[in-house]
């Protein structure tokens, strides 16, 4: 490495938000851009570790070389970095921006020090590439005659919609929403991932030769069947879209809703209307002009079931909107503030983390909105059909032979006033529609069999990737699957392939 010896010299820093205060104003991303010395220091903190458990199986989905790319930024050659990236991610614009950083819960570094800040320099890198113009379109010099339809245009059906374009084969991706992205799109807000980043990528991919198809929903207003014919290939990567609900009494209530009918009426309404004014402003605006299917937070008491990135972000949302107060639910227990003893590096760290959303909710509430070890039983209605609150009890956890285990906690009910429930339970898998269509065997959870490795369905030219076929995951498993089922489908149409 350039410097042998950083890990010992130099402390973790990571690359700072804008203040809670000042983005709660906004919809606009809430990352700072970071000093370029920041960027060398943080980048020498890479050690020689002999083995980058980084790019292990528990670390970097994508095979990251992540070594390489931060030595290269410790020596300042930039536009070497980015090509080190590229090799690996087609979008690390998206993964420096969303990912958890599964590679930082892996450094080697971490083992008895604070890791190296991976996810920051990606972001940087990839940032860098598009404001210094070395991120252009680089089409395929020569055209197969071979022709693949991907189903639809997340993280999973982009990145192999752009492998199998860089291939040669004329891609077409077919999308059931207004906009391309898919997850990327709709999914997280803009406060995260500024879609303009999102439609800079497409608009790259379309001047490489990837054909887009809005409106398209496959097996409704498409006829899957149709597409088989009319293509060598077809790649399903249409996610997971069946949301984990939550029934019981009261679930029937106005004010009960999923967690992304929330934050797709926020984002499509916004860009809708080409809105750039405050947050606050901007519930009074979307209501008057789309009505009913803006769900609207502001002056509400808001509890959101579920945590992680989905909870976190319905949290961030409803933080903007105005809401008078927000609790959020999580079933489980307060995590340890360090590794357990049964969670050892390199696995994935469970511990406490506080989110954006959370570090926001303490500055407009002065407390953490986290409520552990607590189900929901009953949803209360204010007799005129809305939802009027929730009543719960506590939790007790407990491991019974290595499985955990709840009980409820006698005398622990209790009830809280709402007037919006958000429920962020995560996934349980894709939509049956297209598997019904085209006869495709699915596992125990519902997802479209096909083994990893192969990504190939029993219905002969038919591949799956990405969440509806590995169940509920990271954006980077995403590009990671759709890269790699891009690889079969080249080597099914071809014989051999090219692609890595």
């Amino acid at each position: 490495m350039g410097k042998p010896t950083g890990f010992m010299e130099f402390e973790r820093k990571t690359v700072a938000y804008r203040p809670p205060n000042v983005r709660l104003l906004d919809y606009n991303e809430i990352y700072t851009a970071p000093e370029e010395a920041h960027l060398h220091t943080q980048g020498a903190r890479c050690m020689d570790c002999g083995v980058p458990f980084c790019q292990s199986e528990n670390g970097c989905p994508v095979d990251n070389l992540i070594p390489e790319w931060n030595d290269l930024v410790y020596q300042g050659r930039w536009f070497d970095a980015l090509d080190r990236l590229h090799k690996t991610n087609n979008f690390p614009e998206f993964t420096g921006r969303v990912c958890p950083a599964p590679c930082e819960g892996s450094c080697v570094l971490g083992i008895n020090n604070p890791p190296v800040t991976i996810k920051n320099i990606e972001n940087a890198i990839i940032d860098r590439g598009f404001a210094e113009g070395w991120v252009t379109p680089n089409p395929p010099k020569f055209r197969t005659g071979k022709k693949v339809a991907v189903i639809g245009s997340g993280p999973a059906g982009l990145a192999a919609a752009a492998q199998l374009n860089s291939a040669g084969h004329t891609v077409t991706v077919f999308e059931r929403a207004d906009r391309v992205g898919g997850l990327l799109m709709y999914g997280i807000p803009n406060m995260k991932l500024d879609k303009g980043v999102v439609e800079r990528r497409v608009e790259l991919l379309r001047a490489e030769g990837v054909q887009f198809v809005t409106n398209a929903h496959v097996g409704v207003n498409v006829d899957i069947v149709q597409l088989q014919h009319e293509h060598d290939a077809l790649l399903l990567a249409v996610g997971s879209t069946r949301p984990r609900d939550l029934q019981i009494p009261g679930r029937e209530l106005n004010g009960v809703h999923f967690a992304m009918e929330f934050l797709t009426s926020q984002t499509k309404t916004a860009l809708d209307l080409h809105y750039t004014g405050t947050a606050n402003d901007f519930p009074a605006t979307a209501q008057s002009a789309v009505g009913d299917f803006f769900i609207n937070a502001h002056g509400k008491r808001v509890i959101v079931i579920g945590g992680g990135d989905t909870g976190t972000d319905c949290i961030a949302t409803s933080l903007r909107h105005g809401c008078t107060r927000l609790v959020n639910f999580e079933l489980l227990e307060q995590p340890p503030v360090t590794r357990a003893a049964d969670n050892p590096w390199p696995q994935w760290p469970r511990i406490l983390r506080s989110d954006y959303g959370h570090e926001e909710a303490v500055t407009v509430q002065g407390s953490d909105p986290r409520t552990y070890a607590v189900l929901s039983k009953e949803f209360l209605s204010d007799g005129k059909g809305n939802v009027s609150g929730v009543r719960t009890v506590d939790l007790r956890w407990k491991n019974e032979n290595g499985r955990m285990t709840f009980e409820e906690v006698p005398g622990s009910e209790r009830v809280w006033q709402a007037d919006l429930i958000l429920l962020a339970m995560g996934f349980l898998g894709p939509e049956g529609t297209l598997a019904k269509q085209l006869e495709i065997q699915t596992d125990s959870r519902t997802n479209f069999q096909a083994s990893y490795g192969k990504f190939a369905t029993d219905v002969h030219g038919v591949f799956a990737a990405g969440d509806c076929r590995r169940g509920q995951s990271l954006v980077v498993w995403a590009i990671h699957e759709g890269r790699s089922a891009a690889r079969e489908i080249d080597r099914y149409l071809m014989g051999e392939t090219v692609l890595p």
